[in-house]
């Protein structure tokens, strides 16, 4: 869990695990960039532009992933962190993660949605103004699913995981996270707060409370969990505790599996979904998830899969199938 990487956002810069902390920022508003030959690239020039709000409160930031996932972070696994940014990942492969949705921390308006070309190393770059000069990043995305405009709640979709970056920097995917409060980077990069608990620097595993209501009904689908293109061909009961469900996609020939529970949601409990395309390993997405298990994601067109899941003391396992 929690596979590290080296993200490159500028060649050369060097780590910083413990950085000294940042000094208080003034009410300077988030969208204004350092300007002349000084301007730092990692501090790119906003797309739209905000009203400033005189509060500097910070807003209650949440994970920005789904309720129920846990994630991996780190902020001294890249030689291009200068601050308290932090790297994510949840799978134990270098590519598991790639496709996840990505969510939005705390609500406001999308600044920059755009990919960063060869300016710097965020790619496909996620920018959203929270009021107050409080701002957070997601840079790397495989997809972009807002525009700069957009006004978004806390736990909207807003892109997925991806690697993308500047040409010549391979990077494993990852989502690259950053909070700031003022305009001189990287001084206003500031600790990221989950939940009104500062993130364990330099890395701690986390389970989302985004958007997790508390009500008896699973705020989150089969479709909702393996993305955009997909959907159900097959499902299995799981006793009370849940289903796994079969998805495929045919615009790109992949299937998806996903256990979505039925009990025991917001707590951690033992959970699975598995894919194997006939010929190839499986891949299994496994531990104590509060809302499901997956999404596990695989090429399979004109093949045979097997695939199942667990929830509680439920479990499921197909025979080869769905061959076509």
């Amino acid at each position: 869990m929690g596979f590290v990487l080296t993200c490159g956002l500028v060649a050369g810069q060097a780590a910083s695990a413990a950085p000294t902390p940042a000094p208080t920022p003034s009410a300077a508003p988030s969208g204004t960039p350092t300007t002349g030959p000084g301007q730092d690239q990692n501090n790119p020039p906003d797309q739209v532009d905000v009203p400033e709000v005189s509060t500097l409160a910070a807003p209650s930031f949440q994970l920005p992933f789904p309720c129920g996932q846990s994630w991996t972070g780190n902020s001294s696994g890249s030689s291009a962190h200068r601050s308290y940014e932090i790297d994510f990942n949840r799978g134990s492969t270098a590519s598991a993660d790639l496709g996840d949705t990505v969510v939005a921390a705390a609500a406001g308006t999308v600044v920059i949605s755009a990919h960063q070309g060869s300016t710097n190393g965020y790619g496909n770059l996620v920018k959203i103004d929270h009021g107050g000069g409080w701002t957070s990043y997601y840079a790397h995305l495989n997809a972009r699913s807002v525009s700069a405009g957009t006004q978004v709640r806390q736990g909207q979709k807003i892109g997925t995981v991806g690697n993308t970056s500047k040409p010549g920097n391979n990077i494993s995917p990852h989502l690259h996270y950053e909070v700031r409060n003022g305009a001189s980077y990287p001084a206003n990069v500031r600790k990221a707060v989950f939940n009104g608990a500062t993130f364990g620097y330099p890395n701690q595993t986390l389970t989302s409370k985004n958007s997790c209501g508390g009500g008896s009904t699973n705020p989150h689908t089969a479709t909702s969990v393996c993305g955009s293109g997909y959907k159900v061909i097959d499902s299995a009961a799981l006793g009370s505790a849940g289903t796994a469900y079969l998805l495929y996609n045919s615009g790109n020939g992949y299937n998806c599996v996903a256990t979505i529970k039925k009990t025991s949601l917001s707590k951690n409990t033992a959970t699975s979904a598995y894919l194997e395309v006939k010929g190839k390993s499986r891949i299994t997405d496994s531990g104590n998830f509060g809302y499901y298990a997956g999404p596990v994601r695989a090429a399979a067109a004109g093949q045979c899969v097997k695939w199942g899941g667990k929830a509680g003391s439920s479990t499921y396992n197909s025979d080869f199938e769905h061959c076509g």
